[in-house]
């Protein structure tokens, strides 16, 4: 099989907005990795084992990276992977407003798509086409 023909290696990254509080970036973070995991069961990797025989989940093979960007900047790059055709998993800010999903999920019901504010975004897709967007966000820190 030519190099050239084997498909483009795939990356997955979220983008979470840098001036939340780090409780609330690694909870953005980590609810956009759980969707984005259900959403793509085949990221996660074949279970370890470890010298002793104990078996240990699989991780995600590729990796995550967790980059900082400016909030108001989340929903341009939403825009730009969905336009791409990368897949998208999108975190309304109205999510860390309460523990109360009925709720959450109401708050956005009343809003236009244009309207809502995101605390984090996360990409999955061709490797290039993704670093073309997020290229220009360093990790979160």
């Amino acid at each position: 099989m030519d190099p050239r023909d084997a498909a483009e290696p795939s990356r997955c990254v979220i983008v979470v907005d840098a001036s939340l509080p780090v409780g609330r970036a690694a909870n953005a973070a980590a609810v956009i990795a759980l969707t984005m995991g259900r959403k793509r069961p085949e990221l996660a990797g074949p279970d370890l084992v470890d010298g002793a025989g104990a078996v240990h989940p699989g991780l995600i093979s590729i990796g995550i990276s967790i980059l900082g960007a400016a909030g108001t900047e989340l929903a341009a790059v939403r825009a730009k992977a969905l336009a791409r055709g990368i897949e998208v998993v999108d975190f309304p800010a109205q999510g860390q407003e309460t523990t109360d999903y009925t709720l959450f999920s109401a708050e956005v019901s009343r809003c236009d798509a244009d309207a809502l504010h995101y605390v984090g975004v996360g990409l999955y897709g061709p490797r290039k086409a993704v670093g073309k967007i997020v290229g220009k966000y360093a990790l979160l820190g």
